[in-house]
């Protein structure tokens, strides 16, 4: 079983590469069945791409770019996903279990009610994204993300590792943010600052959150 470290968290992620473990690969993502389980899905271009009340289980997507994407109440386990453009997805009500994304674009992407667990998510633009009631239920990390302008509405982020993130004017909302970890990143120019109780910083970062504050207050510095 794969595992990665981030601070003080570990991420289970797939390993597909495991002895007894065979993807075939697929042509659509849908399935009468309600699972795609097993399967690898790689290098399309598409118009949109929708799916609804399913299952994908144990699998590969790599190089899959869409313009419209909508998944509504999708479940995913064991699941990686890379190099892949979900143009401005609208993803609701679904759960992610033990999911690796790893350089993909979701910008301006709109999560609405999902619930993370053993997720890592690596060299992914989120610029403009909105996240709103999503839960990390287990370990979650972001890793070399990029959060230009994106916002945190209602959401549960308990625990959750920012790592060497890009989060220039990105907004938490009200939410809960225990134990989050923020160290490592650059917090000046991050907006919410005041819902930020009980999170994880460097020393260092101090100074950070207080021009953040500065900025969001709209306090002027001046001796005159």
């Amino acid at each position: 079983m794969a595992s990665r470290t981030f601070g003080h968290i570990t991420v289970t992620t797939p390993d597909l590469d495991e002895p007894g473990i065979y993807l075939s690969m697929v042509e659509t993502l849908d399935s009468p069945r309600g699972a795609v389980q097993e399967f690898a899905y790689r290098d399309v271009e598409l118009r949109s791409l929708a799916l609804a009340g399913g299952r994908l289980i144990t699998g590969r997507v790599s190089g899959v770019r869409a313009k419209q994407v909508e998944f509504d109440a999708l479940s995913l386990h064991g699941v990686e996903i890379t190099s892949s453009d979900l143009g401005s997805v609208r993803w609701r009500e679904s759960k992610l279990t033990r999911v690796h994304f790893r350089d993909c674009r979701l910008m301006g992407a709109a999560l609405n009610g999902v619930a993370l667990d053993d997720a890592l998510f690596e060299k992914c633009r989120f610029d403009y994204a909105t996240f709103e009631k999503v839960r990390a239920t287990g370990p979650v990390a972001f890793v070399g993300c990029t959060f230009t302008e994106a916002a945190f509405t209602d959401c549960d982020l308990s625990g959750t590792v920012f790592s060497d993130s890009g989060l220039e004017l990105t907004e938490f909302g009200g939410g809960r943010y225990r134990g989050t970890d923020l160290r490592g990143n650059d917090l000046s120019r991050i907006r919410g600052i005041t819902n930020l109780a009980e999170v994880r910083i460097d020393p260092g970062q101090q100074t950070d959150l207080a021009q953040a504050l500065v900025d969001e207050l709209g306090i002027t510095v001046g001796d005159d």
